[in-house]
């Protein structure tokens, strides 16, 4: 089976410190990977440099054979843990805007989900709650039919109701059979029954990596267990 993501010896230092250090990681269609780790342990980071951001000090990276850079850029989506949409805009005008520079928007999708997410249309993005910005950031990142999807803590800092409809958009518009997906969190438990691989960070090292169901098994615990004994 091709990899659509190709990690090798991933390396990334700022200054003195190494924020990533020796990364291998290796994704195929339908994988769904808990990027998983303290703030500081270097998922934003690595997340950055898959989407084309930043570059990496030593390592490479391919997604869907291409290094990152314009044509990588087609074919990854990514939510930032930062908000990215122009706040004059309406939610109507940004999802126009947006979908203007991706030829694998699906606006029938787009439609769904807004209604879904129960986001109204006319509103000014400077007028969203937290909660539905978040709601508006993951819409536009679902509607698109790419190869790898790309979430940085989709879940931080917005309410629950908000956080159950995130969850439930991410698990019922993932393409399973055509895409990959990382998500980066430090909340677990939430979003870990999506997850069936995971790779914990810590001080930009892999600290532990695996399928999400042997790891269970081995350690007989969720995943959130395992999160609190890696990083206890």
């Amino acid at each position: 089976m091709d990899a659509i993501l190709e990690i090798k010896n991933l390396k990334k230092r700022y200054g003195g410190r190494w924020a990533l250090n020796g990364i291998d990681l290796e994704l195929n269609r339908g994988d769904v990977l808990g990027l998983a780790g303290p703030n500081g342990s270097g998922k934003t980071t690595m997340l950055k440099i898959i989407a084309g951001l930043t570059y990496p000090t030593e390592g490479s990276v391919l997604i869907a054979g291409h290094k990152p850079g314009p044509v990588s850029k087609a074919h990854t989506a990514y939510l930032p843990d930062v908000d990215h949409i122009y706040r004059w805009m309406t939610v109507r005008q940004a999802i126009e805007y947006v979908s203007g520079f991706y030829d694998d928007f699906d606006h029938d999708r787009a439609e769904r989900l807004i209604e879904f997410m129960d986001v109204e249309t006319d509103m000014k993005v400077a007028h969203l709650s937290k909660g539905m910005t978040e709601r508006l950031k993951l819409v536009l990142i679902m509607s698109r039919n790419a190869d790898l999807i790309l979430l940085d803590e989709p879940l931080g800092g917005i309410d629950p109701t908000s956080r159950d409809k995130v969850i439930y958009a991410i698990a019922t518009e993932y393409r399973w059979e055509n895409s990959a997906m990382i998500i980066s969190t430090h909340l677990v438990r939430d979003l870990e029954p999506i997850f069936d691989k995971v790779l914990f960070l810590k001080d930009g090292r892999t600290a532990l990596f695996g399928n999400a169901d042997e790891l269970r098994a081995q350690h007989n615990g969720s995943v959130e267990d395992i999160f609190r004994e890696v990083f206890a």
